[in-house]
């Protein structure tokens, strides 16, 4: 095979998925999609616009009353079937994430599986979504309170694993009973698109899960429609803030998941020997997730070692052909991120910051591809800009601390909330600091990925609202109080 050619014989049907039909001459036209590993065109996906989102917004509310009246059993049968599809294509899934956005295969075969395994999860809570019976006064009267689904519900994935985020919310949402017109990104349409295919070859009624993709015309004629009754967004901050000025018109709710900018905060009783285990906020697609943990606060007796050993072990970080089984870290998703990240890079020096590894493009054969060194950056100010924003790309920013309360300050000092790490053998500091984080999610010693039984979510410009567990089916549901006179 060819360096860096994209497992290409692998792409799905792109035209969009209204109901049972599939569209490819949409209003919204065309996005020419490029594979990052080389920068060639892969296809021209057809784009959703006002007219194709109208009628995916139809067709989920023709099928919406039939799915959520649907005898819960049935419905729960019916999503297994979808995770157990989306488990026997998971190595296809796996191809269609390097197509998507370059991810190496070592760290995109997770995909499909995790994704199957939030649909069976979320399959389990049909017949499990409780109400309440009330008191009543000062008249005798029957009152109680049932979940009910919103009806249709709009979800824009990111491009940053979209397989995954789509299980995290159309599975919640569709165990719900709500229908769902979901919007793939422009940047990464194919395993989303599959899974679109997938749904109806379960056997889910046509109209249940619809899938357009769709640029920020689509997004917008999708989020400011009528007929929408709830949207959930994941994705960045300045785009969340555009949705809800369009969705104020009918006051329609909106779910969040945002960006981060968040701490791993070192401690200097750890054996440095697990520095390299730290380092996955740059690794983990290229640095490209809204969780990586982007700042390292290290305490002062450790602090040189930490950052020599870091820079060792980023420095032999193997890069190169996503498709490689031996590749560990591949592309940024597009130039545009190229130029954007290094533009980061040297501000950073600008202000003071000590460049360590890194900072620059790669060349030679990679040279067409769209790879960043794995970059590190000391003597961060945490007031600096490249600790307050978030990079979304290879790059890590190291900063110095003192002591404990200096170190809940300076990981707290943040617009963003998603995300806290802290890493110590001391267990009474242990839970005394991940209290002290305002973030929504806090590993200790380590990361093991996210449960489908936790909560996930962030504060402030992290977002609102939560996924996961029973907290991502109430997400998708509101109560209804009814009072009988009795």
């Amino acid at each position: 095979m060819p360096l860096l050619t994209p497992p290409v014989g692998n792409l799905p049907d792109t035209s969009l998925i209204i109901g049972d039909t599939r569209v490819s001459d949409s209003s919204g036209g065309t996005h020419p999609h490029l594979y990052a590993g080389n920068g060639a065109l892969t296809s021209e996906v057809p784009m959703a616009g006002p007219v194709e989102v109208d009628r995916a917004v139809s067709a989920a509310r023709a099928a919406q009353p039939g799915w959520e009246r649907m005898p819960p059993p049935q419905r729960r049968k019916l999503l297994n079937a979808f995770a157990d599809l989306i488990e026997r294509d998971a190595d296809l899934l796996t191809d269609l994430a390097i197509i998507d956005t370059g991810t190496p295969r070592v760290q995109a075969q997770r995909g499909g599986m995790v994704t199957a395994e939030l649909f069976r999860y979320n399959a389990g809570w049909t017949d499990r979504l409780e109400g309440s019976v009330l008191p009543t006064w000062p008249a005798a009267a029957l009152d109680y309170a049932v979940p009910r689904a919103y009806g249709v519900v709009a979800i824009i994935v990111p491009w940053n694993g979209p397989s995954i985020s789509a299980g995290m919310t159309v599975a919640p949402a569709l165990a719900a009973g709500n229908t769902v017109v979901l919007k793939p990104p422009e940047l990464a349409p194919y395993a989303v698109l599959h899974l679109g295919k997938l749904a109806l070859e379960a056997g889910i009624p046509p109209g249940v899960l619809n899938v357009i993709p769709g640029g920020p015309e689509g997004g917008n004629a999708l989020v400011s429609h009528a007929g929408i009754d709830k949207v959930h967004f994941t994705g960045s901050g300045p785009t969340a803030q555009r949705i809800l000025a369009a969705v104020i018109p009918h006051m329609t709710p909106v779910g969040l998941e945002l960006g981060g900018k968040s701490a791993s905060v070192v401690f200097d009783d750890i054996d440095t020997s697990i520095v390299p285990s730290l380092l996955h906020g740059i690794i983990t697609l290229s640095g490209q997730g809204c969780i990586n943990p982007t700042r390292l606060i290290v305490q002062d007796n450790i602090y040189e070692e930490f950052v020599a050993i870091a820079t060792q072990t980023m420095a032999a970080i193997p890069m190169g052909d996503p498709n490689d089984v031996n590749t560990v870290m591949g592309p940024v998703v597009n130039d545009a991120a190229c130029q954007r990240i290094l533009g980061m890079i040297d501000r950073a020096d600008s202000e003071g910051a000590r460049l360590t590894t890194g900072g620059g493009r790669l060349g030679g054969e990679l040279a067409d591809g769209y790879f960043i060194e794995p970059t590190i950056l000391a003597d961060v100010d945490n007031s600096s800009y490249i600790a307050q924003n978030e990079v979304f790309g290879p790059v890590l920013s190291i900063l110095r601390f003192s002591d404990e309360a200096d170190a809940i300050a300076m990981a707290n000092d943040s617009e963003f909330g998603l995300a806290g790490y802290v890493y110590t053998n001391n267990l009474k500091r242990a839970h005394r600091v991940a209290d002290q984080l305002d973030v929504g999610n806090v590993w200790v010693n380590g990361f093991a990925g996210i449960p489908a039984s936790a909560p996930f979510g962030g504060n402030k410009m992290s977002g609102v609202g939560r996924l996961g567990g029973k907290w991502g089916i109430e997400e998708f549901t509101r109560m209804r109080n009814v009072w009988v006179g009795l």
